[in-house]
């Protein structure tokens, strides 16, 4: 959402035109395209590292042997 409102509020800078447009134009690009590929880079690369970072830790608990709460088995009824 905010990059959203930053992009678009980078759009003005970027279609305007009148005086010293020519100077706030390559901001405007700079602004829109920048948090564009951040955001798709973004959604590509978060899950990417969360799968990482879960095969580590599998990794990790087989080899010191820690039990997972995967492990733990019924919850004994009362």
């Amino acid at each position: 959402m905010t990059t959203m409102a930053a992009l678009l509020g980078g759009v003005p800078l970027m279609l305007g035109t009148g005086t010293g447009s020519e100077i706030r134009q390559p901001l405007g690009y700079a602004i829109v395209g920048g948090l564009m590929l951040s955001q798709i880079l973004t959604l590509f690369t978060t899950p990417v590292v969360y799968l990482y970072l879960d095969r580590l830790q599998g990794w990790i608990r087989e080899r010191i042997r820690l039990p997972s709460s995967r492990d733990a088995g019924p919850v004994p009824a009362e």
